[in-house]
């Protein structure tokens, strides 16, 4: 599942597949860090061994352990037949035939009319990239690295051409973002290796960050969002608490360190230090950590080119301190733009621990929309439309706007709330969920 790096060539010791049949039963007993078993289309996979070597995070695939991955093996490979060359060596056996396709009591009625709204999808056509959309986005985001070079180099470095120099660098860096989480989902080139390598030259030189480490994170998100211990987005302890049932069950716990009271009952303390801080220091230690430690030294040396590429351009007319706070207040700003938009998604929905629901109730229930407009969709990366995007992740987003009636109807008859905000009502719900969590945390710290 998820994508993320190249493919090695199938030949992982296996059966193939041994006329074996199993139960529900048998296949969650393997759901162990050292024994992980999983069932795609009701074929039994012993993935424990290729886990490993999954270009898409070992973790990701460990979520599914024990569980029925077809829905998210279908999101996330958007060349199924080629990513079944390396499941056909994996195969154990399959499902008795007296067992249901799906596990955990999941609504069969809604797997199936997802499965068909996903077909009328790919028959319309809305897999379909427009290739000019992508280059003229790549254009826009060159267009404003090369003017914002510009606005300082031929009128001057006073503190209002700096000042809009850094917004123009800023919303060049979050477009960049938008554009290489495309090329990470496999939703621009027909090749794996093809989105590969343009995701690695965004992120790397245009933005001096790790591919693969954010291919990890991001996919484990996708493929279990808003679950506690899955989804690495809620899973950060000890710096703040969300939802409302960790606040509670944080606090009873002991944990070396606690959440910062202050920090999760002020959404003033968020706005002033969280979410300026998540890019260059949060993130970005952690995407250092990961290309030394994990030896990604072509991710590294296009890391660094970035970096020569703006001190080469900045340092001449800032001097060395200079160039070093243009680049830090560009990751300032940068950093909340990105927090906000994808914040307003995610954290006022439900935030809970694993329910085993089928992939449509899942995706509903920890994700919301923003209203479309020219300005909404450009400024979000289309992530207005995070719910298509959740359910069909591989799918351009030039075409979100068209599969979200269709979406919208299947929600609507089978009751599942399908939310649609403003995007002032997003930033503010931010806001109000995170004093609802801190409210609740505090409340607990006092009367334990």
């Amino acid at each position: 599942m998820g994508g993320g790096g190249q493919l090695t060539e199938p030949g992982e010791p296996g059966t193939g597949g041994s006329g074996r049949v199993f139960t529900w039963e048998e296949v969650q007993r393997h759901s162990h860090r050292n024994d992980q078993w999983l069932v795609i289309d009701r074929k039994v996979y012993n993935v424990t061994q290729w886990a490993k070597r999954h270009p898409g995070g070992f973790r990701v695939i460990s979520h599914y352990a024990g569980e029925d991955a077809t829905e998210a093996f279908k999101a996330f490979h958007h060349d199924g037949k080629f990513a079944q060359k390396f499941l056909r060596p994996l195969q154990i056996g399959e499902l008795a035939a007296t067992e249901p396709s799906q596990d955990h009591n999941k609504n069969a009625a809604i797997v199936q009319d997802f499965h068909t709204l996903r077909a009328q999808a790919e028959d319309d056509g809305l897999f379909r990239v427009r290739p000019m959309f992508f280059c003229f986005y790549l254009g826009h985001i060159l267009l404003l690295e090369a003017l914002g070079w510009l606005t300082v180099w031929v009128w001057g470095t006073s503190w209002m051409l700096t000042l809009l120099c850094s917004i123009i660098l800023a919303t060049a860096q979050i477009q960049s973002s938008w554009l290489q989480h495309d090329f990470g989902h496999k939703s621009v080139f027909k090749t794996t290796h093809g989105n590969h390598i343009m995701q690695m030259f965004i992120m790397g030189h245009l933005k001096g960050a790790s591919t693969n480490w954010w291919n990890h994170r991001h996919f484990q998100h996708h493929a279990k969002p808003n679950v506690f211990s899955k989804d690495p987005d809620v899973n950060m302890l000890h710096v703040f608490v969300v939802g409302a049932i960790q606040p509670v069950e944080v606090r009873n716990k002991k944990l070396r360190f606690q959440p910062l009271k202050y920090y999760t009952s002020d959404p003033f303390i968020f706005v002033v230090v969280g979410a300026p801080l998540v890019l260059p220091v949060y993130f970005q230690l952690q995407m250092m950590h990961s290309m030394i430690y994990r030896h990604h030294w072509v991710e590294l040396v296009l890391a660094m080119t970035f970096y020569l590429r703006y001190f080469c351009c900045y340092l001449p007319l800032y001097g060395l301190f200079g160039t070093l706070a243009l680049i830090t207040f560009v990751r300032f700003l940068e950093s909340h733009w990105f927090v906000w938009v994808t914040q307003m998604n995610h954290l006022p929905m439900d935030i809970d621990h694993e329910a085993h629901q089928d992939w449509l109730t899942m995706q509903l229930h920890a994700t919301c929309n923003i209203e479309q407009s020219s300005f909404n969709d450009w400024f979000s990366g289309h992530l207005n439309f995070q719910i298509e995007h959740h359910l069909f992740p591989t799918m351009p987003r030039h075409n979100y706007y068209l599969v979200a009636p269709l979406v919208q109807a299947l929600c609507e008859k089978h009751g599942i709330p399908y939310q649609v905000k403003t995007m002032r009502q997003g930033l503010a719900d931010v806001l109000r969920s995170l004093k609802n969590s801190g409210e609740l945390w505090l409340d607990a710290y006092l009367h334990k």
